[in-house]
């Protein structure tokens, strides 16, 4: 009885959520931006959810900004979150492979091209930062499937859901708890894997210093790139001028294990290697990272 009672719920949630996607692509994205303003002030200033929390990360990250400034990128961060919504809604519908290039600019990405034209395995690495569900689909509309770690979403109508836009363009999710037999499949194929590196990886993670502060960070890109000779690839797809569905797809950095230099050499150089590139590329738009993340926690261990 209670399990039919949680899944006629889990149904229920479904169906709210696909009728708030139906609503978002019955609007244009000019409009969906409005409204996603106008949510913002709600969930930033009357409900303040984990205001507390996006405030404390702020001003850790930020110490030269004042709580009014903070403030304003706490509600530029509802917007963007909103907004994705509304892209990830209009995205099959308003982007395809013969007219991607309207809506995306892509910057540095001539290295990573050939990257993934070769044939070695390859890692991307990038964060909770942009549109990075755009980010996916766009790889994939440009031919180049990629296989992303993520958690299974304990609603599993929705889960379907997600991994199926997700698999539209060639973006297969390979589960976090379960998966991991996966990943080595992939790598040992030359195949993609695409990580989002800015999750706190729990007591026995690499512990490195993010936004002046200890956090605990994967060992598992840098292990596999040195196990399987896989060039990592740090690389965003960031809103444009705040325009919505478009996007900068930005290849920042890159780091090849036959070419490791003296002082990003080892698992825990390459994992804050990695960290402080994400770091810098949030620092130029604070306002589309995901500052609700409980993303430091210290397990009461202090850094040194």
């Amino acid at each position: 009885m209670k399990k039919r009672l949680h899944s006629s719920l889990d149904y229920l949630v479904y169906l709210i959520v696909r009728v708030f996607i139906c609503a978002a692509q019955s609007i244009s994205l000019d409009v969906s931006q409005r409204f996603a303003e106008t949510l913002s002030v709600l969930f930033c200033d009357i409900l303040r959810v984990r205001g507390k929390l996006v405030d404390t990360n702020l001003s850790h990250a930020f110490p030269e900004l004042s709580k009014k400034e903070r403030k304003e990128i706490a509600r530029q961060m509802w917007t963007h979150l909103f907004l994705m919504v509304a892209e990830v809604a209009h995205g099959p519908r308003q982007m395809h492979g013969l007219n991607w290039w309207r809506n995306v600019r892509i910057e540095n990405g001539s290295k990573m091209f050939a990257a993934l034209q070769a044939d070695r395995p390859m890692i991307l690495i990038t964060a909770h930062f942009g549109n990075f569900e755009m980010g996916g689909y766009i790889l994939g509309l440009l031919g180049y499937p990629t296989f992303s770690v993520a958690r299974k979403l304990d609603n599993p109508y929705l889960n379907d859901f997600i991994s199926s836009f997700r698999g539209q363009t060639g973006q297969y999710i390979i589960d976090k708890n379960e998966g991991y037999e996966d990943i080595l499949t992939v790598l040992g194929q030359n195949g993609v894997m695409a990580f989002l590196a800015d999750q706190s990886a729990g007591k026995k993670g690499a512990w490195i210093n993010f936004f002046n502060r200890p956090a605990s960070a994967y060992k598992a890109m840098a292990l596999l790139s040195m196990q399987y000779d896989a060039p990592i690839f740090i690389c965003f797809a960031t809103r444009t001028d705040d325009r919505p569905m478009h996007f900068t797809m930005r290849m920042v950095d890159s780091l090849d294990p036959r070419e490791l230099p003296p002082d990003v050499s080892t698992v825990q150089q390459i994992t804050q290697w990695h960290a402080s590139r994400l770091e810098e590329q949030i620092r130029l738009a604070p306002n589309q990272y995901w500052w609700l993340h409980n993303r430091w926690k210290t397990y009461g261990r202090k850094f040194t």
